[in-house]
């Protein structure tokens, strides 16, 4: 029976939630088109491209963290948190920019690796081991940094390469070019691995796998790593889009990346979710945010109309989940 669960739940698709993002995705920039100011010329596309980099791959890890049935608090501060301390490697440490964003990459990891240990093998709830980690990468990384700015080389300058290859070339947005290769590359590992499948195994029925002989723990630890993975990605695209870092600017950026899971479909109760529906959902939040922009908004709009969109689609699901075990 066991064995059954992990073969048969890994590619328990959402279509119709997907679809309704999708659909939601095209109502939104046709409304954005009628109402905002300039909303269709093509500086306004890159915008919303541009916004939806260092986000799309928050929110790929995280996928793959909330359909184990777990949450990432920490998944902001750790990628501003890691850009930060890739810049002190770059303006104290005198470092090379390639070695730097290496760094970065590192810490981002090794984060995830903290989480893991914390989720996986001492079976902290995620979300307690997480907040913990929030704080701390937060805390940990503003030490580092002597809680001052960081600065990375602007476009023109001779380190400033990076920004070129990872971010925008001229007026072309590269970035969406990478974006677009890890996800191939997290897509083929949650659809056609073993890590995968138990991802969705563990998030649908977790004691059943542990029954069938799988060590649980191990495989969460893997993907809590991999979710680090992203997040130091997320902070070298991060570093590559903005030239200052300060410690605060990764509060509340998590929150974006799980808005996306859920409005493409991705249950929090685990099990469930695609990573195309969180594409669909990055995006609907770039062009949420760009629109709202357009039309002359406050910011503090896009907060409040995106917790709604949030609260909906959680709505959603947990309809939809009800259903389910009624049936």
């Amino acid at each position: 029976m066991s064995a059954n669960i992990i073969k048969n739940t890994p590619l328990r698709a959402l279509p119709m939630q997907q679809l309704m993002a999708l659909a939601a995705l095209v109502i939104l920039y046709a409304f954005f088109a009628v109402f905002g100011n300039h909303f269709l010329s093509p500086s306004t596309f890159v915008s919303i491209l541009d916004s939806s980099y260092y986000i799309g791959f928050l929110a790929i890890g995280m996928t793959f963290v909330i359909i184990t049935a777990g949450i990432d608090l920490s998944s902001g501060t750790v990628m501003v948190g890691s850009a930060l301390v890739g810049g002190v490697a770059y303006n104290v440490w005198d470092l090379p920019i390639a070695v730097a964003l290496l760094i970065v990459l590192a810490t981002g990891i090794a984060f995830g690796i903290g989480n893991g240990v914390l989720v996986g093998f001492l079976h902290i709830p995620p979300f307690i081991a997480t907040l913990g980690m929030q704080f701390a990468s937060l805390g940990l990384c503003a030490v580092i940094a002597q809680v001052q700015t960081q600065t990375y080389p602007s476009l023109t300058s001779e380190d400033g390469w990076f920004k070129t290859v990872l971010y925008k070339a001229g007026d072309l947005p590269v970035g969406i070019v990478w974006l677009a290769a890890f996800f191939v590359i997290a897509w083929f590992i949650l659809t056609r691995t073993k890590l995968g499948r138990y991802t969705y195994a563990i998030g649908s029925n977790e004691e059943a796998v542990e029954l069938s002989g799988v060590v649980v723990s191990r495989w969460k630890f893997w993907v809590y790593v991999l979710n680090g993975f992203f997040c130091g990605l997320a902070g070298i695209i991060y570093a590559a889009t903005f030239s200052s870092i300060t410690p605060q600017t990764g509060n509340g950026q998590e929150m974006y990346a799980i808005a996306a899971c859920v409005i493409g479909g991705t249950s929090l109760a685990g099990g469930v979710g695609s990573l195309w529906g969180t594409i669909i959902g990055v995006f609907v939040i770039s062009v949420l945010k760009t629109g709202l922009l357009s039309m002359g908004l406050p910011v503090q709009w896009q907060q409040v109309l995106i917790g709604v969109v949030v609260v909906l689609a959680v709505l959603l699901d947990v309809i939809r989940t009800r259903r389910a075990g009624r049936a």
